[in-house]
């Protein structure tokens, strides 16, 4: 069975992006901050009849990514890795004169330093896969200015960046920044707890990825609305 590591996957995209797997035999190993929450994903995902693995912590810490590491390894290797987990740098979020500093180095240390330090340990298992793929969930913010979204759309852009010099350094890999466009999530409403307006469910979009994850098309960016189009 293939294996994958989601992380931000107790609820939101992340959780539905692993039932959709699940659904279609993949073997999981899911990463949160918040352990109950993790673990009732878990044993839901789980009654589809694969395996997942519930590690609860902060991708900032290199001992929990070693860990989710090992565990795809323990599960007999891994094949396709999704840096879903996110920081805002302010919530709700705030204009660029207000954003302060420690918000984000937050937003960075989460949204591109510890993706990376998670792609850095599991290179060698996405290398041997022979069909191993990396996922880096983007948002419109790293393309577009929009005001009180600069801290998180300028750590999304850096994401943007380092996945498209992975993709040349890493040729036999694919790898995808994926904009997954416009959702009710938690994420969201933290953002801008003001906006009650209907939204998207995350699972709206999950076709999306699946096709990315299925089709293996050329590394690069893609948002999901055209993935869907298409």
């Amino acid at each position: 069975m293939p294996v994958a590591i989601i992380t931000g996957a107790s609820k939101g995209l992340g959780r539905a992006l692993g039932e959709a797997l699940a659904e279609r035999g993949w073997d999981l190993v899911l990463d949160a901050r918040t352990e109950e929450v993790l673990r009732g994903t878990a044993k839901e995902l789980a009654a589809h009849g694969t395996r997942v693995e519930a590690l609860a912590g902060d991708v900032t810490d290199a001992a929990h990514r070693a860990a989710l590491v090992a565990a795809a390894r323990a599960l007999g290797g891994l094949d396709l890795l999704v840096n879903n987990a996110s920081a805002l740098g302010a919530e709700p979020l705030v204009r660029l004169e207000e954003l302060a500093l420690d918000g984000l180095r937050r937003a960075l240390e989460v949204n591109v330093v510890a993706a990376l330090g998670l792609v850095q340990e599991a290179l060698p298992l996405l290398r041997a896969s022979g069909a191993g793929a990396v996922i880096d969930v983007s948002s419109d913010a790293a393309a577009e200015a929009y005001e009180t979204w600069g801290g998180y759309g300028a750590s999304k852009a850096a994401l943007d960046h380092l996945s498209a010099v992975l993709a040349v350094e890493e040729p036999a890999l694919r790898v995808w920044a994926v904009d997954p466009g416009d959702m009710g999530t938690d994420l969201y409403a933290a953002a801008v707890p003001d906006d009650d307006g209907p939204r998207p469910r995350p699972e709206s979009v999950v076709p999306a990825f699946l096709r990315l994850v299925e089709g293996r098309p050329a590394s690069g960016r893609y948002g999901a609305a055209s993935l869907l189009g298409a």
